[in-house]
């Protein structure tokens, strides 16, 4: 496996900030490690936005393995760096030729050109809080169950264990009740979700989850990324749905109680979890 830091310069985001880029390989790298991903494996990863965990996962299973990373947003879509920017920069590094991107790529839709066991793990990286609902997430991974018996996955931790984290924890639940109120959205958080309906989830899809672990984010800087963006975007979410007076008013109180969190150098994100799954036959 390359080094992060070689990893990080194959990302077209980290010549707006090389230092930001670095802590986001690092912790990809970590959560690749954590799902013991093999060398030569085939892989379905599901919803792969820039391409962070793209390039660890071609890393990782080398020029005998396969990454087929399929999102299903425009390729224009992302700023200051588009999706198709970021997967061209990608495609000309030393993995490139392990990597095929597929974006505007429904799974829901496409699913009966992949497969049966056409792939060895299938991987969704910090992608299911953007699902519409946990119904649409519940259905994909039904979907999807034919074409790998090992699923790994991660995602944020909707539990924080210090009161850095609160900021984070308290920003993903003011957007979370907001986007129930929207009939479409292209919002960073849709359906936060715990560990623990993951695994419900999970189970009833015909998953049985054999592995778990939180996975440091300490150097990470998502915390700060989605108060400011909760305070700039949600006060106009609340003018324009039709919200409960009641539920508006407290929600501008945690709203209020946010803002004390802006700036904060203590802030931290909340932690990650990552997991590995396996098909019930």
């Amino acid at each position: 496996m390359h080094s992060p830091n070689e990893i990080a310069t194959w990302m077209k985001a980290g010549d707006h900030d090389s230092q930001v880029q670095l802590h986001q390989t690092e912790f990809r790298c970590r959560l690749v490690e954590s799902w013991n991903i093999p060398v030569g494996a085939r892989v379905l990863e599901i919803g792969c936005g820039q391409g962070d965990t793209t390039a660890v996962l071609a890393s990782v299973v080398g020029p005998k393995g396969k990454i087929l990373a399929v999102d299903l947003a425009e390729s224009t879509y992302g700023a200051p760096v588009s999706l198709g920017d970021s997967a061209k920069r990608l495609l000309e590094s030393p993995v490139g030729e392990q990597i095929e991107f597929r974006f505007q790529y429904d799974v829901m839709d496409r699913t009966s050109e992949l497969d049966h066991n056409e792939f060895d793990v299938i991987v969704l990286a910090h992608c299911t809080w953007y699902f519409a609902s946990l119904e649409l997430l519940g259905a994909v991974l039904s979907r999807v169950r034919p074409l790998a018996s090992r699923i790994c996955m991660s995602e944020w931790d909707l539990q924080p264990e210090q009161s850095s984290q609160f900021g984070h924890f308290l920003a993903v639940l003011i957007q979370g009740q907001i986007e129930v109120h929207k009939a479409s959205s292209k919002a960073n958080v849709r359906t936060p979700y715990s560990r623990e309906q993951l695994q419900l989830i999970l189970q009833k899809t015909g998953w049985t989850t054999e592995f778990e672990s939180l996975i440091d984010t300490r150097d990470l800087e998502d915390a700060g990324w989605e108060i400011g963006l909760c305070l700039s975007e949600s006060p106009k979410d609340l003018a324009e749905h039709d919200i409960d007076p009641k539920l508006r008013a407290f929600l501008t109180s945690q709203l209020d109680v946010l803002r004390r969190f802006e700036g904060n150098r203590e802030v931290r994100s909340l932690n990650a979890y990552a997991l590995v799954a396996r098909r019930r036959e």
